[in-house]
């Protein structure tokens, strides 16, 4: 089992920046975990934002957030980040991270098995 922990979220004006943290605890990092970022706003679906390998040598970003958003992880520290640069209010959600043992950076919601709880994140314009 394998335990995500998302922190970082909040209110923040359009053109600013937030950085997310997703620490994850049990069985981690121990194989080839990849870790992905996806975001809900209200009354929509959950939607792909980024993603990136074990090795971090991959990387995918959404084409909404592409140039404006950066994924990183730290394996020595369990922990994945999502910095969010020119934040628009249209980036308004809960986000969440997840992982699954594969070694590139899948797209897909149903590609992940472990989610973290979620992190609001609020763009005022």
């Amino acid at each position: 089992q394998v335990q995500l922990v998302e922190s970082g979220g909040g209110l923040v004006q359009a053109g600013g920046s937030l950085r997310l943290s997703c620490t994850a605890s049990g069985r981690t990092f121990t194989f080839t975990y990849a870790m992905g970022w996806f975001r809900q706003a209200p009354g929509k679906e959950r939607e792909f934002v980024a993603a990136i390998s074990w090795s971090g040598t991959i990387t995918r970003y959404a084409d909404s957030v592409l140039g404006r958003f950066t994924v990183s992880r730290d394996n020595a520290k369990n922990t994945a980040y999502l910095q969010m640069n020119s934040l628009k209010p249209e980036d308004t959600a809960v986000y969440y991270c997840a992982t699954v043992l594969d070694p590139v950076a899948p797209r897909r919601v149903g590609d992940y098995d472990y989610w973290g709880q979620g992190t609001q994140v609020t763009v005022s314009s």
